[in-house]
């Protein structure tokens, strides 16, 4: 009996590389997610890039924005020019409101100018105790006492002659406009010895009586925004609080919108 051989079998194994044995699908993953963050990156960074006033333009914007607002000429839904509109409107505004304030603040420094002039001009004898200046607040012009010209006696609220006569010429250069008036009173501090009454009711007193004299040259009641007294608590020479010239009325001229 003749003997079989048996069959020849031969098996190939095919190894697998590294890659295909975890597969690629992550390396997909990890790269849109790279390219996300460079995004949010290069978004923070170009927010950081734009002024102020046009990302409060943009937020605006976002806070009443609606795909409904507007049709494109197609019929469809268009908001890119609406964002656009809304958003130079914003830019627009912002822009104007700034030309205005600077408009102004260079109208305060020519009425500063004007009224030293003034001052110089017809009150020589007293132009040392009128302090005329540009602030933040408009145009400040400080009645101020000096050793032996006093614009009130001492513990009483009339103003003296010499007062009268700058709140005449300070009621000539700003009655009928249309800005607001701040009435300041400042005393210095030394105390007042009156009965009942301290520094705190004679610098209001003052600025009282100085409202009375502007109403009676010419300025509208209407035209004065406050009235109001400091005592000794905003001294104009802070290194000595008895300086006379801590003694004081300050007429303000404030800019629109104060």
């Amino acid at each position: 009996m003749t003997e079989r051989t048996p069959p020849i079998i031969i098996k190939k194994i095919r190894k697998k590389r590294h890659s295909e044995a975890h597969g690629g699908s992550w390396k997909v993953a990890y790269a849109d997610f790279v390219t996300a963050m460079m995004a949010f990156f290069l978004l923070l960074w170009l927010l950081s890039m734009v002024p102020k006033e046009k990302q409060a333009a943009v937020s605006e914007y976002f806070k009443k924005f609606t795909i409904f607002e507007q049709s494109s000429a197609g019929g469809g839904r268009s908001f890119m020019n609406s964002s656009t509109h809304v958003f130079d409107n914003q830019v627009t505004g912002q822009q104007k409101r700034e030309k205005d304030a600077a408009r102004e603040s260079i109208d305060m420094e020519e009425m500063a100018k004007k009224l030293k002039i003034a001052v110089d001009d017809k009150l020589q004898s007293l132009s040392n105790q009128v302090l005329v200046d540009a602030i933040d607040e408009g145009v400040r012009i400080q009645i101020v006492d000096n050793d032996g010209s006093l614009m009130f006696q001492l513990g009483r609220a009339e103003p003296t002659d010499r007062a009268k006569a700058i709140i005449r010429l300070v009621s000539e250069n700003i009655r009928g406009k249309t800005n607001k008036i701040a009435i300041e009173g400042h005393t210095d501090s030394a105390p007042f010895r009156g009965a009942q009454t301290t520094n705190w009711e004679l610098s209001t007193s003052r600025a009282s009586a100085a409202r009375r004299e502007l109403e009676k040259n010419g300025v509208a009641p209407d035209q004065i925004a406050k009235v109001v007294g400091y005592a000794d608590q905003a001294l104009l020479i802070k290194d000595d609080p008895h300086d006379p010239r801590n003694r004081r009325i300050s007429i303000i001229l404030l800019k629109a919108g104060i």
